[in-house]
């Protein structure tokens, strides 16, 4: 049997940060996330899909993802159900994230600060010092100067 989510969108509200009794962190935010078409209107919709992850990447994306942000999350859904105060049923659908990736810059633009100045850009894993980014696709800012003789078509 196979449960695999895998959603890129922007976060609705800023990620909310928990701890169960035990202590094991847990954060919950809302993705929105487009429909791949347009309605009647010509205008796009949106999906708006619930995300849960726990421990150490619960307290990462709660301290580096901000409102607004671009993301992938990568898990599974989840449905469950609890009974309210009136005693109705509730039933509740929600992406547990497994691996949350950041897709943008978090700069002062955005609300967030630059992501990549302490982690990686996968999953939230600490960076050992290495030193300035020898990224070759990192983008610094500057025009690339890229010649006709430099294409390989």
């Amino acid at each position: 049997m196979l449960n695999r989510v895998v959603l890129i969108g922007r976060l609705t509200w800023d990620p909310e940060l928990r701890y169960t009794p035990n202590g094991v962190a847990v954060t919950s935010f809302r993705l929105a996330v487009d429909r791949p078409f347009t309605n009647q209107q010509g205008e796009r919709e949106a999906d708006f899909i619930d995300v849960v992850v726990w421990r150490q990447l619960a307290e990462t994306v709660a301290n580096y993802m901000k409102k607004g942000r671009l993301v992938a999350v990568d898990g599974r859904l989840q449905v469950r159900s609890y009974e309210n105060n009136e005693g109705r049923r509730i039933r509740v659908s929600e992406v547990v994230g497994e691996q949350v990736r950041f897709l943008d810059r978090g700069g002062s633009g955005s609300g967030g600060s630059d992501f990549n100045q302490g982690y990686d850009n996968y999953s939230g894993f600490e960076k050992k010092d290495r030193g300035p980014s020898n990224d070759p696709f990192a983008d610094d800012g500057k025009p690339i100067d890229i010649s006709d003789d430099d294409l390989p078509f």
